[in-house]
């Protein structure tokens, strides 16, 4: 059975239709149904046959970001609605499916990976799927994000599984507000997963700020203050829209000068710091300050340009640009018995066909998922 393949500029492959005979392929039964994965190659192998990928622009596809579930055990107001509907479990990838795909995107020269949700920490064994992904050869980095409500308890079982970096979601200091923002977080839980991650050695440690005009614009100003004695990173994000809610979305954009412009009116003008024109934090530092505060501005000045990330969403599908609906599915052919080598084509042709950038700009949105089903 062909793969599922939405953007029509890649062309469809032919795929295995079931593990051939002699293949030793493993079959398993669990809570996601019966289910075959090829083998894939031994350490030795898949070092050997790694090599890296551009897309057709020219821009190394290195970085893998991996929603592991599209469920949160909080429900924000800019990303969900309150009585939000999440997939069947058995739509899911499964661990197996989840290390067999990182080997994939290892051997083309994958050698990041961000684990994403939903609410990533959440998801059942996910210490353990750790430790398995950190000594797939080839991978050299692995971070989370994550809101930390389970950190206090987790984060150093995951530091000590292979885990290097957490960014945490915190939109407000405020604890009110912060409760109104998630409908029901306590701030408290964050500052404990905050000092854990600490603790453990999980740093730097990145604080990520979604600035959503009308609920925390003016909490930046105290997130900035963050910076002054800690040695963090506060990143403040421009909103980004999908799907039906696009155009609410838009209207509550607060774009990186606006932030920039509330930041320096009480701290004075900010000292740009090294940026290397790869990752999409913009950074720059308080004059004097501990940390520094990083701006993306996806939506009103997009850094496209050095994007060399691609997705995983917690159903399999390779997405290509966050903000565009092109996707590849991976899950349907491994479930149906495609080999290493079939996946692996299938996803070079995709980080190929990796776009440009978004296309905001013509009203074009992504509209096939909310926030929770890619993860960021």
């Amino acid at each position: 059975m062909p793969t599922t393949v939405r953007n029509p500029d890649i062309p469809e492959l032919p795929l295995a239709k079931a593990v051939p005979k002699g293949n030793n392929g493993h079959r398993y039964r669990n809570g996601y149904g019966r289910v075959t994965v090829a083998a894939a190659p031994g350490e030795d192998a898949l070092a050997a046959m790694t090599e890296p990928v551009h897309d057709s622009y020219g821009r190394r596809v290195r970085y893998l970001r991996i929603s592991l579930t599209d469920a949160c055990n909080l429900r924000c107001v800019y990303c969900m609605p309150e009585d939000m509907q999440f997939r069947p479990r058995q739509d899911l990838m499964s661990d197996e499916e989840v290390l067999f795909l990182v080997k994939v995107g290892a051997s083309l020269g994958v050698d990041k990976i961000r684990l994403t949700g939903g609410e990533p920490t959440i998801r059942p064994g996910v210490v353990d799927l750790v430790r398995q992904m950190a000594v797939i050869p080839g991978i050299r980095d692995m971070a989370m994000t994550t809101n930390a409500l389970l950190l206090d308890e987790m984060a150093q079982p995951l530091a000590d599984a292979g885990l290097n970096r957490v960014n945490i979601s915190i939109d407000t200091i405020d604890a009110e507000r912060f409760r109104r923002i998630t409908r029901w977080g306590d701030i408290d839980d964050v500052w404990r997963g905050i000092a854990a991650a600490e603790r453990a050695g999980l740093r730097p440690v990145k604080l990520n700020c979604v600035v959503t005009r009308g609920f925390n614009e003016e909490d930046v100003i105290d997130l900035a203050r963050l910076t002054l004695e800690n040695d963090w990173e506060v990143r403040f994000i421009e909103l980004m829209p999908f799907g039906e809610v696009s155009d609410f979305q838009l209207s509550h954009v607060v774009s990186f000068r606006e932030m920039r412009e509330r930041v320096e009116s009480v701290f004075g003008e900010l000292e740009e710091a090294s940026y290397d024109f790869v990752d999409p934090s913009r950074p720059f530092r308080i004059p004097g300050a501990a940390g520094t505060l990083g701006f993306i501005s996806s939506v009103t000045e997009p850094f496209c340009q050095g994007c060399g990330r691609v997705r995983l969403t917690a159903d399999g599908k390779l997405r290509l640009c966050l903000l565009r609906d092109d996707e590849v599915d991976l899950l349907s052919p491994l479930r149906g018995g495609a080999s290493f080598d079939e996946i692996r084509a299938l996803m070079e042709e995709g980080a190929y066909h990796k776009p440009w950038g978004h296309g905001l700009a013509s009203g074009d949105f992504a509209e096939n998922r909310a926030m929770n089903q890619i993860g960021g």
